[in-house]
């Protein structure tokens, strides 16, 4: 399978550029829902587009298991600053995530695929807004699993690029992966008035002094020291010139957490928090934006991946996963099936050596046929057990 993909190095390398070139971002993904989906069609896909609002649904073969592979299309708000022949040529748009290339990768899964036989089906989830959501809070995960990209499927795969580690080299274990996310907005109100006269006021700093103390020791003291969590402010607002309090301030930040249980602890400890600002006088409201589950690598298809990882690449080049705070999705898709992400090498130099999100991102290209072999590999396997 390693060699199949090689030989369509090329056509990896071109869709990937294309991408990188014409990124889109959130569910704005047109342009690159058509190319993707036009493309499929060619291969003899049955193709399904507006999938959660611009995903693509494509599937091969009939009856059981179905095994799905996802792969994000949506790229970020980022001005680019790499000098190569395939930069983003939108202004302030960049695939900085490597989201170009998980398609790429798809797409080359799915063409390796139509010359296999198998029993069952292969169901490509080609999503948008894997980094933002809806007005209503929903990723593109959230809104194809709604729109029923997930029924039937009996295994669901993807993988992440990560340029920290080398080409040929991929990470995979099972349990938590990456967190869950809430996003939270909240304003603290008090009463205004001249800065000379505060005795006057119920200033609204002072009772966010106090929240944000509050807020701090939620982690070390109300959550269990075992249980990975994060509170975090990422956002403050308040006030519009020297010499006047203000009536109330706006602050907003981050959930994040590895379990549902601690993510309820979490909400309750936020409200207990931003009670004390009631206690001194004030008052606030405080709103939350649910950004999605933990994502939890399931046991027997993560021993799979692992398995092929091993075959393909040797031992040596297999890894645990690095466990991170950060969110992912793909999450929203392994609440409907069993499921694993696994992270691959992208770094083959200083220049592949950027970190995720950074303007200067790239991938070793070099990386691509592993990606695809390991994706189609997998699936086979499933399929053929």
């Amino acid at each position: 399978m390693l060699k199949q993909s090689n030989a369509i190095t090329e056509e990896l390398i071109e869709w990937r550029r294309d991408f990188h070139m014409h990124p889109e971002t959130g569910f704005d993904t047109h342009r690159t829902s058509a190319k993707v989906a036009e493309e499929l069609e060619k291969m003899g896909y049955r193709v399904t587009r507006g999938v959660g609002k611009t995903g693509v649904v494509a599937e091969i073969g009939e009856g059981s298991p179905v095994v799905a592979i996802r792969a994000d299309m949506d790229a970020l708000p980022i001005l680019e600053a790499n000098q190569t022949d395939y930069a983003s040529q939108i202004q302030g748009k960049m695939h900085a995530c490597g989201h170009d290339s998980h398609t790429s990768m798809a797409l080359g899964a799915a063409h390796l695929l139509t010359k296999e036989k198998f029993n069952g089906r292969i169901r490509f989830l080609f999503q948008p807004s894997e980094e933002t959501a809806d007005d209503e809070g929903k990723s593109g995960a959230m809104r194809m699993a709604e729109d029923g990209c997930m029924k039937d499927v009996d295994y669901v795969i993807a993988q992440h690029v990560d340029p920290s580690a080398p080409v040929g080299q991929i990470g995979i274990s099972s349990g938590p992966a990456s967190a869950g996310v809430d996003s939270w907005f909240a304003e603290i109100r008090g009463v205004g008035g001249h800065g000379a006269y505060p005795n006057k006021t119920i200033d609204p700093f002072v009772l966010a002094a106090h929240v944000i103390m509050a807020l701090n020791t939620i982690v070390s003291r109300r959550v269990d020291p075992f249980a990975p969590a994060v509170v975090s402010i990422g956002s403050f607002h308040g006030g519009f010139t020297e010499n006047v309090i203000p009536e109330s301030v706006k602050i907003t930040g981050t959930l994040r957490f590895m379990d549902l249980t601690v993510h309820k602890e979490l909400r309750a400890e936020l409200h207990r928090a931003f009670e004390v600002a009631r206690t001194l006088g004030g008052d606030y409201t405080l709103k939350f934006d649910y950004g999605g589950p933990p994502m939890i690598n399931d046991v027997h298809v993560s021993a799979m991946i692992e398995e092929v990882g091993v075959d393909l690449l040797g031992r040596e080049n297999v890894h645990e996963l690095h466990k991170s705070m950060g969110a992912e999705d793909f999450g929203a898709f392994m609440e409907h099936a069993p499921g694993a992400m696994y992270t691959l090498g992208t770094c083959g130099g200083e220049e592949t050596g950027f970190a995720l999100h950074h303007p200067r991102f790239d991938i070793d290209e070099r990386a691509m046929p592993f990606g695809t072999a390991i994706l189609v590999e997998t699936a086979l396997r499933f399929l053929r057990a």
